[in-house]
């Protein structure tokens, strides 16, 4: 008795140091499912060490017109609020958009230069230089719809061109209502930029957010362009200033007002008005509304939709018993 006794307390013992055993094993030997892992967020280096130099990354690809409207709207923030962007709040944008009425700006150009400074936040967020995008909030001026008022009858545009006496002036006012280009892609154009054409020629237009687009010239057009060539290289300017370079935008302005005033139109006269031209009365003489917006370089049709709207060729008032 006493020796099966022992050998049941010999057989426990051995059982509970191998039991023992194996759960030190177990414990020393972690399932790798259990095993601590350190994971490291990435660090997004600093983009910007100051506001200029923000804005420099903000501007950088943009047109040059475009480039010099926005450094201006900037420096009017900066000196109008008196702060950097990071403590700048949403009341301090809001006086500056006030402040920008009670000097006088147009609705439209109120709203250009707070689309432009909401740009200037947004990416700023994006890189990570600001950590709230305050101009968000910020509510941009209703516009009134005033195309209608800007869109010159077919009448005055003929005018404004048949009283031009300068040949070079006479071909800006031709060739910018013929083909509808901005007046960046006429004081911009190169005689590389003109190729002939069967019944004509093709004027190619490096236009708004860099983009190409060609269009073709009817033959008294064309011939009106190659007659001012001369002996002009490929890389001279089509149209020459007085120092033999680009005409500038100022100078296209001045050309386009006298043969405004000459031809007995009173409103304030741009070159964009042309262009308004062009799309209004291809339009009214059927052209299809894709074409324009194609030949203008619009990226919405939503755009190019604006000058039906804003000259209809029907209306439920001619329905009317009056």
């Amino acid at each position: 008795m006493c020796s099966e006794l022992c050998n049941i307390r010999t057989f426990m013992l051995h059982s509970q140091g191998y039991e023992s055993m194996n759960e030190t094993i177990n414990d020393d030997i972690l399932p790798i499912s259990t095993a601590p892992t350190t994971t490291f967020a990435p660090v997004m280096p600093r983009q910007a060490e100051n506001d200029d130099m923000l804005v420099a990354l903000w501007l950088h690809g943009r047109s040059l017109a475009t480039q010099q409207a926005y450094t201006f709207d900037t420096r009017r923030l900066f000196t109008i609020v008196g702060k950097s962007l990071s403590l700048m709040t949403l009341a301090d944008l809001q006086t500056f958009a006030d402040s920008l009425e009670q000097d006088g700006l147009a609705p439209a150009s109120q709203h250009r230069c707070l689309a432009a400074i909401k740009s200037l936040f947004t990416f700023a967020v994006r890189l990570g230089y600001l950590q709230f995008d305050v101009g968000r909030a910020l509510h941009l001026p209703k516009l009134q719809n005033r195309l209608a008022e800007r869109i010159l009858d077919e009448g005055q545009v003929q005018r404004m061109i048949a009283f031009e006496s300068n040949p070079r002036d006479r071909t800006i006012l031709l060739l910018t209502y013929a083909a509808g280009l901005r007046v960046s892609e006429i004081c911009g154009l190169k005689w590389r930029n003109l190729q002939p054409r069967n019944n004509g020629g093709q004027v190619t237009a490096y236009g708004k957010g860099g983009k190409t687009r060609a269009i073709l010239l009817p033959q008294t057009v064309w011939d009106a362009v190659v007659a001012l060539r001369e002996t002009a290289g490929d890389d001279e300017p089509v149209f020459r200033s007085r120092k033999r370079g680009h005409l500038s935008r100022v100078q296209a302005m001045r050309i386009v007002r006298r043969a405004a005033k000459r031809a007995a139109v009173r409103q304030q006269v741009s070159p964009h008005w042309l262009r308004h031209a062009h799309a209004s009365h291809a339009l009214d003489h059927h052209a299809g509304i894709h074409l324009v917006q194609v030949t203008l370089g619009h990226a919405s049709l939503a755009t190019t939709s604006r000058y039906v709207h804003a000259r209809p060729t029907d209306s439920s008032s001619n329905y009317l018993p009056l």
